[in-house]
């Protein structure tokens, strides 16, 4: 049921046209088909085109320089995979931002604030605007940019999470179905992480897209999150937002009860954070150049657990609500990726000069 992983630290639409030409006396008809319109001529600066509005070369190159690491030098074609991956990103952006207008979701500006506070990660003005200056951005390009991921996210929240619902009847038959798992042999722990690495992620691994990339930004970011902890942030929030393991930052960090045997076979400066540490506090981990901050969220004693006691029905709750959102989410956006008339202009010249950069 749990994992007990502790680490350190992704038509153009053929028309066929039938004509119908009736004889004004007879019953016979004659049908006749139109050749298909021409393609729409657009600038090759067009990278693609979602209902009628353009993502352009530049939306993407800017894209790509606030992601990027300026220090690593990739090939060609490493890089055309990148912002190929980016655009992608831009289309169903694009998408959200026109829900977000129909729903009028709209993000305050002392939340953008707050997000550009914390994608500087401490970091002093000028030396930060000496970065930007390095990745030929400004300012208004990182609040811009955050403005999108942010109203793209509230329109997910709104439409997804908010109408995730648990019933008590599902939390009755999971527990029924998975009593054995609720009957510990030994002493546990259950454990959440945020794992940050000193290096670049080949893929997303949480909702802001956030990733460390050198030693540096992963000790700036691990103390960002430390003191964000300590000012009462949300642990699950936090991991979600901000932790470079895929699998548990869905989860909110959460790896499940791991029974005290295996956490004994963990390295010690993991395992004496999760044993010297009182549930409900969490202690940062560092080696190598990147960071686990380690939350012990309770101990379990062994024994047989039953849906009598709030944290077998809470964790069930949180098992299924998560199970439920992973779901809606990935259909949701398959669903207003798959309503809108997108054509990936990129994609296309990628394949006709058989994977060379656009000039």
């Amino acid at each position: 049921m749990y994992s007990s992983k502790l680490a350190l630290p992704r038509p153009e639409f053929v028309l066929l046209i039938t004509v119908i030409f009736m004889a004004s006396m007879g019953t016979a008809c004659r049908r006749t088909s139109a050749p298909a319109p021409a393609a729409r001529q657009v600038s090759p600066d067009t990278w693609a085109v979602v209902d009628g509005r353009n993502i352009t070369r530049e939306d993407v190159d800017k894209a790509y320089r606030r992601m990027a690491d300026p220090a690593r030098a990739l090939s060609d074609e490493e890089a055309l995979a990148a912002k190929l991956s980016l655009l992608n990103d831009l289309i169903l952006q694009d998408i959200l931002l026109v829900k977000a207008r129909t729903l009028k979701v709209e993000v305050a500006e002392k939340d953008l604030d707050q997000a550009y506070a914390e994608a500087k990660q401490n970091v002093p003005d000028e030396a930060f605007a000496q970065e930007l200056t390095k990745r030929n951005l400004t300012i208004a390009d990182m609040r811009e940019g955050l403005r999108r991921q942010l109203l793209s996210q509230k329109v997910v929240d709104q439409e997804i999470v908010s109408k995730v619902n648990v019933t008590d009847q599902e939390i009755a038959d999971f527990f029924n179905a998975n009593k054995a798992d609720f009957n510990l042999p030994e002493d546990s722990y259950r454990i959440a992480q945020i794992v940050i690495t000193p290096t670049r992620e080949p893929q997303r691994t949480n909702r802001t897209g956030d990733d460390a990339t050198t030693p540096q930004t992963a000790a700036t970011k691990a103390q960002m999150l430390m003191e964000r902890l300590k000012s009462g942030a949300s642990f699950g929030d936090l991991a979600m937002d901000y932790s470079e393991d895929a699998e548990s930052a869905a989860r909110g960090g959460d790896l499940g009860l791991v029974p005290l045997s295996r956490l004994k076979q963990a390295p010690a400066p993991l395992r004496d954070a999760v044993l010297q540490v009182p549930p409900g506090n969490a202690r940062l981990v560092s080696a190598g150049g990147g960071h686990t901050i380690v939350m012990v969220i309770a101990r379990e004693p062994a024994g047989q657990r039953d849906l009598t006691m709030p944290v077998v029905r809470d964790r069930i709750t949180e098992t299924l609500r998560a199970r439920k959102e992973q779901l809606l989410r990935a259909a949701y956006l398959t669903a207003v990726q798959n309503d809108a008339d997108v054509v990936n202009h990129l994609a296309r010249r990628i394949v006709e000069t058989q994977g060379k950069l656009p000039k």
